[in-house]
């Protein structure tokens, strides 16, 4: 399906965006629906609804590989910290459609206009940061694509496709607030080599995050409250279901609270409890 020319519903402004291949169009298409949804012109859903795609849209780079098999590189080297961007903003990709999917995919749940809301900013602003990284990308004399990523970001939305509060335990409250832990130090790393430019854009999108992982913690205790079930243990029993591994520490715990996300949520879930 073809994107949908002035969509009507934010689930077709969505949809259109997801499956867009080019990545300028998918940038400006997640740009518009927000715009559009944010103006209230738009309905939440079209006259029939849609099914999401089974994978986005993509363009034929990079190379998908398995995790195992990205190299790492120490950020003291000019490699190391193209490398590392790149990485990011392959994350950061996956982040504007893993936004869009929960809006397409969930349209038809009996939630409030507020939670779709929270998702269209999350969507806005993932697809802010993956500019300001492209940007940097080509400021560094590479471009999006150059370099092999993989694709497990993609795999966590397929394993919690058919439940909503499963997408909101992996996704931004594992995944994303992963990276409330490493980015810190990545920073400070950045700037010590340096490297104030790619620090100044990492740290943008570190304070984006908090606010991402406050919507999904948002909604996700919604859903529990909605269900009659405890917020802590339905987590750690969707987490160890739907979640390959365990979760790695050391956490931040202070960026964690703040949104919402205390440690009796994940603590129990890292094997050494740090």
């Amino acid at each position: 399906m073809a994107h949908i020319n002035k969509p009507n519903s934010l689930a077709e402004g969505a949809y259109g965006a997801l499956i867009a291949c080019d990545l300028d169009e998918k940038v400006r298409f997640t740009n518009e629906m927000a715009t559009a949804w944010e103006n209230r012109k738009l309905s939440l859903q079209g006259s029939k609804r849609l099914k999401a795609p089974e994978r986005p849209g993509r363009p034929e780079k990079p190379e998908l590989i398995p995790p195992s098999e990205v190299r790492k590189r120490p950020l003291t080297s000019a490699k190391g910290r193209l490398a590392l961007v790149h990485a990011i903003a392959h994350i950061e990709l996956n982040a504007i459609d893993l936004a869009l999917d929960i809006i397409v995919r969930f349209a038809h749940e009996k939630m409030p206009r507020s939670f779709f809301d929270g998702w269209v900013m999350v969507a806005k602003e993932e697809a802010k940061h993956f500019t300001l990284l492209r940007e940097r990308l080509s400021g560094l004399g590479a471009s999006y694509g150059d370099l092999p990523a993989h694709d497990g970001l993609w795999e966590a939305a397929s394993e919690t496709g058919h439940d909503l509060s499963a997408r909101l335990a992996v996704v931004p409250l594992v995944l994303e607030a992963r990276g409330l832990d490493v980015t810190p130090p990545m920073v400070a790393k950045l700037r010590s080599a340096g490297d104030h430019k790619t620090a100044d854009i990492f740290n943008i999108i570190y304070e984006d995050e908090k606010g991402h992982v406050a919507v999904g913690a948002k909604w996700f205790r919604f859903l529990c409250n909605k269900n009659g079930v405890d917020p802590s243990s339905t987590f750690n029993k969707l987490v160890a279901k739907h979640f390959r591994g365990h979760l790695k520490g050391p956490f931040n715990d202070r960026a964690r609270c703040a949104t919402g996300l205390t440690p009796l949520f994940y603590r129990s879930l890292s094997p050494l409890g740090n």
